[in-house]
């Protein structure tokens, strides 16, 4: 089974079951302060799982694209990737376990679907702790399907156990199916979950009962949920009987182009081995992430840092392997022609994804010798004078002036045993932060979109914000990212001009006055059809049937979106622009806040106060 197979077949066999159909998100989350990018299925799917109704109904399923970086390290064994497609099913206060556990195992195991062999699946579920009870429903359910008890294990919070994304939120226990490969164990303890690979996880059924409260107590939920998600690439490579996920239609392309590129087979030694697989993944998310339709370009900063991070690291492992400048264009390709069936996006947004590259590359390839010609002095000169940690000044000064990231400082420095002094280069890091006066580098991991009614007002005015530039600017402005806290609103979009100061007022006033006309908000769930011909404003990448949400602020603007929106445009005070500059190539950024009246009247006082001491 190929995964284009894999992904019709599992949508098929959910939508058999009462579920709707949806398409999946953009890698780059909107809204959402708290994560860089889309980390999982049910990431987009937060407002829905706190209760809000979703225009689908209450039993979903998709296929969504995904990035995680904090496992990076671990690329380059058998299945650990940063980029990786999600299959999902979800219930929003509709079923629980039952369902959940019984459709699990019904799409495995029947001939009718994949088929596995019952014999080759063990699971795990929560143990329990202080914290809640073992979770004795599941096993039952596992043990009721025939799964002996010797394949059920029961794990503690750190393996079976879905936290809240940020402090407090909604969390609960999981059931995680794994598949034998039929390889030997590695000792008595090996276990689902062990690392040698004799076990490869496939599929993760999260129930969401519990709802942990900011003094760390765990409440039951009103609204259980059911979040599930399983890996195409893990999944198919059992499914071929694979013994990686390197070895399967998806990466067979790049890795083809690699050899040819490097004059190596990926078999050569181990550390070839890893080489491949480390640029064959990092060059598949870096195309992914440039190609999203809400792409971003590399930077130091945010996303575009995590991106470049990707980049530069592909191109010193393809060093390793000999591979001359040059080698991203092809690889690129291969991942593009091999996805855009499934991923449309990647073929309309090629140039952008091979330009950017080939820039990134060079860019780099100017610094690269520089900077490794300097660290590899600072590490001769420590191990003269036997110095086993590298200084975080040093370190910042190889991010600021070489363009490293610290995890490439850290991976080379761990090759000669030495380590980084990280909180130095936090300390560095933020002197050169206040200085600069730019935002942290720091990758956010996890966490639910703020639905405080901060939050809410600033989102609400985002909609007004970009119909006013879309009138302002012409209506070439798209919407390219935003990121929302209860303070301030930042939104990216597409022009190629800084926006001159008449531009930037008379925005403002737009927005203003339609506040100041207090126009009504509704929202009415039609198709993605209905909403384009209707001239909403929406990044349409979704099915034409699919049911969504558009907003609509008076007769100012329509927006199709999840929200969450204030009711009344009163509520938002007054909307005032505090910068406005380049986030990335033919991309700016506008930061923005929304204050009360009272703190309006006295900034103008302020500035007549101001202006009249000048002219005494």
């Amino acid at each position: 089974m190929k995964a284009k197979e894999l992904r019709e077949m599992y949508l098929a066999f959910f939508k058999e079951n009462g579920h709707a159909v949806v398409s999946g998100a953009s890698l780059i989350p909107e809204n959402d302060p708290t994560v860089l990018f889309t980390t999982a299925g049910m990431h987009p799917l937060v407002p829905y799982l706190l209760g809000e109704p979703h225009p689908a109904g209450r039993r979903l399923c998709n296929v969504q694209k995904c990035v995680r970086t904090g496992d990076i390290d671990d690329v380059g064994d058998v299945s650990h990737l940063t980029f990786f497609e999600m299959l999902g099913n979800w219930s929003l206060g509709d079923y629980f376990k039952e369902e959940a556990i019984v459709w699990s195992h019904g799409f495995l195991t029947s001939k009718r679907w994949l088929g596995f062999d019952p014999a080759s699946l063990s699971v795990t579920v929560f143990e329990g702790d202080a914290d809640a009870p073992p979770d004795e429903e599941s096993r039952g359910i596992w043990k009721r399907l025939g799964i002996p008890e010797a394949r059920i294990h029961a794990l503690p919070k750190k393996d079976n156990w879905w936290g809240p994304a940020g402090t407090t939120g909604p969390c609960g226990p999981d059931t995680e199916m794994f598949v034998d490969t039929g390889r030997p164990a590695c000792g008595a303890a090996c276990r689902p979950g062990c690392s040698c690979g004799k076990f490869f996880e496939i599929w993760n059924d999260v129930f969401m009962q519990y709802n942990k409260t900011a003094d760390g107590r765990y409440e039951p939920l009103r609204q259980h949920n059911v979040d599930t998600g399983m890996g195409v690439e893990r999944t198919i490579a059992m499914l071929q009987g694979r013994p990686t996920v390197y070895e399967t239609e998806l990466f067979a392309p790049t890795i083809e182009a690699i050899a040819e590129r490097s004059g190596r087979t990926m078999a050569q030694d181990s550390e070839t081995t890893r080489a491949f697989r480390v640029v064959a993944d990092h060059v598949r998310s870096a195309v992914f992430i440039l190609g999203d339709d809400r792409g971003v370009a590399p930077g130091n900063l945010g996303q575009g840092y995590v991106l470049r991070r990707l980049i530069r690291r592909a191109v010193r492992f393809a060093k390793a392997l000999s591979m001359s400048e040059g080698f991203f264009a092809p690889l690129a390709a291969s991942v593009i022609d091999g996805y855009k069936e499934a991923y449309p996006e990647l073929e309309r947004n090629r140039e952008r994804v091979l330009t950017e590259l080939n820039e990134e590359e060079a860019k780099f390839e100017k610094t690269l010798h520089r900077g490794l010609a300097e660290l590899d002095k600072v590490l001769a000169r420590m191990k003269e004078h036997g110095q086993a940690v590298l200084p975080g000044r040093v370190a910042f000064r190889l991010y600021d002036t070489c363009g490293f990231p610290l995890e490439f400082t850290e991976e080379i420095c761990r090759e000669h045993a030495v380590d980084v002094d990280r909180a130095g280069f936090d300390k560095a890091f933020e002197k050169h932060r206040e200085v600069s006066k730019q935002g942290s580098d720091r990758v956010f991991k996890g966490g639910l979109a703020d639905a405080s009614e901060s939050a809410t007002r600033l989102h609400t005015a985002t909609h007004l914000l970009h119909k006013s530039l879309r009138d302002v600017l012409g209506e070439h402005v798209a919407q390219k990212g935003s990121n929302i806290t209860a303070d301030r609103l930042r939104f990216d979009f597409s022009h190629p001009a800084k926006m001159t100061p008449e531009e930037i007022a008379r925005v403002e006033a737009l927005v203003n006055g339609a506040i100041e006309r207090d126009l009504p908000v509704s929202m009415e769930t039609m198709t993605l059809e209905e909403a384009r011909r209707g001239g909403a404003i929406a990044l349409f990448g979704g099915k034409y049937e699919e049911q969504v949400k558009v907003y609509r602020i008076g007769d100012f603007s329509e927006e199709v979106c999840g929200g969450p929106h204030v009711k009344s445009l009163a509520e938002l005070g007054r909307f005032r622009i505090v910068k406005e500059e380049s986030s990335s190539a033919g991309v700016r950024r506008i930061r923005a806040v929304l204050e009360p009246a009272d703190r309006l009247v006295e900034r103008e006082i302020s500035a007549l106060t101001k202006k009249t001491s000048c002219c005494v």
